[in-house]
């Protein structure tokens, strides 16, 4: 009997070991599993498009008279009228103010008097050069006398010359009582006022203030222009039909348009924007560049003139500028979003068939706005990321969640 139950637990210790060698050999043996392929990266893209591409360059611009002049006094005295109204047009050679002519009446009479005066001893003169030229001619004075009267007909003929300077002088001020526009314009907020005496420097004072400045207009004096002339002047006059818009532009911007415009010879059409709004405020040329380049900045200044029949344009006016450069026809154009900077310059992630991207090294052309144009790298109708390249590299596998509008 016990012989027997041996038997049997070796044959169930038999059985065991051969279950667990066989769970043993499943568990050794199961096949390994694949590991899972990387979850592919949400993106936007967008297709790269092959269109003509309007380049303009912006600025911030202000708006200028295009002739601005201060009008001040020539000459000195009590301003009788102002013949203007502020805020109004005038037209060149208008008459803007007065100054009192009396004091300059009696200066021209006094000069007319001395002229005329001279005149007369000028005539006696030569009456008496003429007489002593016959004496001579007969012998019968010393030639010393009639060379002596040669002179004082010299002399005389002088004196008359001076005096002739000293009418026109007058009558040169006498002219400057009446106090002209040299330009057309719209005239200014007055700055002084009929009653006030007026100085050729620009200064001005009430009649019953100072007694210094009364002074000024004891003896009559003249200027000769308002170049050098300081103080407050009558008035200022703008002239805004036609209106300036100056600007700048960087130094590498600028070679590139005087290259466009033969050396600024050819024009350069230019648009000012409201800065409110958008709004076209005008359109123009340029006109003018400026001989230096600002060494603090490293822009150069451009002048635009604007016709400005609307005179929506006022001086002073600040506006956005946009300079129509060329137009780059038939060339493959990717949003701006889609270029990414590496050590090896630009580059752009562009979907495959498969989903996969690889970087494309890119050659760049022109930006504008939104807007790219590529030389090389990308070629129409394939896919660029827009959005999401922070995560990816050559290879990765993408899925695009929303793809965008060809660029336009």
């Amino acid at each position: 009997m016990s012989e027997e139950r041996r038997r049997r637990h070796w044959v169930f210790g038999l059985l065991a070991c051969v279950v667990i060698a066989l769970i043993l050999w499943f568990v050794l043996h199961k096949p390994a599993q694949k590991p899972a392929p990387p979850p592919a990266v949400p993106v936007t893209a967008e297709a790269a498009v092959s269109q003509n591409l309007q380049i303009d360059e912006t600025a911030l611009g202000a708006a200028k008279a295009w002739t601005s002049d201060t009008i001040f006094a020539q000459v000195s005295g009590k301003l009788i009228s102002v013949n203007f109204r502020e805020g109004s047009d005038v037209r060149a050679g208008q008459v803007l103010a007065e100054v009192d002519p009396a004091p300059y009446r009696a200066a021209l009479l006094q000069a007319m008097g001395t002229l005329h005066r001279d005149q007369a001893i000028l005539a006696g003169a030569k009456v008496d050069l003429a007489r002593y030229e016959t004496l001579t001619k007969q012998d019968s004075i010393a030639r010393q006398t009639y060379e002596d009267q040669r002179a004082t007909v010299a002399q005389d003929l002088g004196t008359v010359e001076i005096d002739e300077g000293a009418v026109a002088t007058a009558r040169i001020n006498l002219g400057y009582c009446r106090i002209v526009s040299p330009v057309s314009g719209r005239a200014g907020v007055r700055l002084v006022d009929p009653g006030n005496l007026v100085s050729a420097s620009g200064s001005t004072a009430s009649t019953v203030s100072t007694a210094s400045a009364t002074s000024n207009t004891a003896a009559p004096s003249s200027s000769s222009g308002t170049g050098g002339a300081s103080g407050t002047g009558i008035v200022v006059i703008n002239q805004i039909v036609p209106i300036a818009v100056t600007f700048t532009v960087p130094e590498g911007e600028f070679e590139h348009l005087s290259q466009l415009s033969n050396g600024f010879r050819n024009p350069l059409t230019v648009q000012a924007l409201s800065q409110e709004s958008g709004e076209v405020l005008g359109s123009g040329t340029v006109q003018i560049a400026d001989n230096n380049v600002d060494p603090a900045t490293g822009t150069v200044q451009l002048k635009a003139r604007f016709a400005n029949d609307a005179r929506r344009l006022w001086p002073g006016q600040f506006v956005n500028v946009k300079l129509d450069q060329e137009m780059l026809n038939n060339v493959t154009v990717i949003p701006v979003t889609a270029v990414n900077r590496g050590p090896n310059g630009a580059f752009a992630f562009v979907i495959g068939k498969d989903n996969k991207v690889t970087m494309r090294q890119l050659v760049l052309l022109k930006t504008q706005g939104t807007r790219v144009a590529i030389k090389s790298g990308v070629r129409p109708g394939e896919m660029v990321v827009t959005d999401g390249q922070m995560t990816l590299k050559a290879g990765s596998l993408v899925r695009v969640t929303q793809a965008g509008a060809p660029a336009k």
